[in-house]
């Protein structure tokens, strides 16, 4: 019979290959949290991310807007006194959020991402309008007609590509990642 695992042993899983378990090393300190750029738009800060997860919160961890407002700048990484990569850590459980299908559903961050991956499995590279198109819309007129403005001065100086080009044996980059990488709900 297989022992079903807590959200905190899944979560180290999910976080295996980094050098250090951030969940384990955590001294609650704050540096995180007090060195975040983005730390006032999320609902919980850094440290109080690591906390709920130890306590095993998953319900209020994934439905959090933390990880996803994460910039990725690495302030936290850089200044935490044990090493930790918070960053890492972040990235982890957007993709455990991903793959078990639980996000705030009006978040861009988790459809980004989605949209992201699956231009990467299908072209073998990032083809920026094919991601921006989705979002045009939703920050209004001005903003639209700003983006279309920089499209077009991009495209003239031959900066952004009209249609998407693949790469060579981009189906071969697609299975090397669905080995590496579960896939889950995001392919």
């Amino acid at each position: 019979m297989r022992a079903r695992l807590s959200f905190s042993r899944e979560i180290s899983n999910v976080l295996y290959a980094a050098e250090r378990n951030p969940i384990d090393t955590c001294i609650q300190c704050g540096t995180c949290s007090g060195t975040c750029p983005a730390a006032e738009f999320m609902e919980h800060s850094p440290r109080q991310i690591i906390a709920m997860v130890r306590a095993g919160q998953r319900d209020r961890v994934l439905s959090s807007n933390t990880f996803w407002t994460c910039a990725s700048c690495y302030e936290c990484t850089v200044k935490c006194p044990k090493d930790i990569d918070i960053a890492y850590m972040m990235y982890g459980l957007k993709r455990y959020s991903l793959w078990r299908g639980r996000y705030p559903r009006k978040s861009i961050g988790p459809d980004f991402s989605k949209r992201f991956v699956r231009m990467i499995l299908t072209y073998g590279r990032s083809w920026e309008p094919g991601l921006a198109i989705p979002y045009l819309f939703r920050r209004g007129l001005a903003d639209l007609f700003y983006e279309g403005w920089t499209a077009v001065l991009l495209l003239v100086k031959g900066r952004l590509p009209l249609f998407p080009k693949r790469t060579k044996r981009s189906r071969n980059l697609a299975r090397v990642l669905s080995r590496i990488v579960p896939m889950g709900r995001v392919a």
